[in-house]
């Protein structure tokens, strides 16, 4: 089965749907991103194969949680999950933020090879950044009280921080001051506990 069955199977398993051109541009993708890995390291996953899962499908995961207009990828790095999610939801506004500018390179070239209008990439940490934004999305932050603390301030109101995370630590859940939700996340491919916690402010 070719790469692109592959993330066809995906798709189906997450009960999501794409166009031919958007699997298109969404394996397009993950050779560019193997290409500047064999010479910028933006990732610890080397094989596409792997990357079907571990990056893209696993940025896909979390696509019905993102129902508002504009959204916030913080440390976005590769563009994930930000780029996937931009190339399923093309009515969607992505603001990819990374300090790293290897990472946000990267990150242009794409949106210029995929032709992604819907995406800005930035260069600037976060606490130099500034705008409002219905999602707040992230899978890099270590620390989820550092991610409430750098991005609440850019959250629209009624939106939501939704942190991306592996195993669940000790106090990831303890959150003072905002509404908390722990949603396991089913991943095609990935065998690896995965959840998104979902934060939401006070009114």
């Amino acid at each position: 089965m070719g790469l692109a069955d592959n993330i066809k199977t995906g798709l189906s398993q997450l009960s999501l749907s794409m166009t031919d051109a958007q699997i298109d541009k969404s394996l397009n993708f993950l050779k560019l991103l193997c290409r500047w890995n064999q010479v910028t390291n933006l990732t610890a996953v080397s094989e596409i194969e792997e990357m079907v899962s571990v990056h893209l499908m696993d940025s896909l995961s979390i696509a019905s949680f993102v129902t508002g207009r504009t959204i916030l990828d913080v440390g976005s790095g590769a563009g994930l999950p930000g780029i996937p999610l931009a190339l399923l939801h093309e009515d969607k506004e992505f603001t990819l933020l990374d300090s790293n500018g290897k990472k946000t390179r990267f990150m242009t070239q794409a949106k210029i090879d995929l032709g992604l209008t819907n995406v800005e990439v930035v260069k600037a940490r976060v606490e130099e950044f500034s705008g409002s934004f219905d999602h707040i999305v992230c899978r890099a932050f270590r620390q989820l009280d550092e991610f409430v603390e750098a991005c609440s301030r850019l959250l629209a109101p009624g939106g939501t921080l939704l942190a991306m995370k592996g195993p669940i630590e000790k106090g990831d859940l303890d959150q003072r001051h905002v509404h908390c939700e722990l949603h396991e996340l089913f991943v095609p491919g990935v065998s690896a506990q995965r959840y998104l916690i979902e934060l939401r402010l006070p009114q």
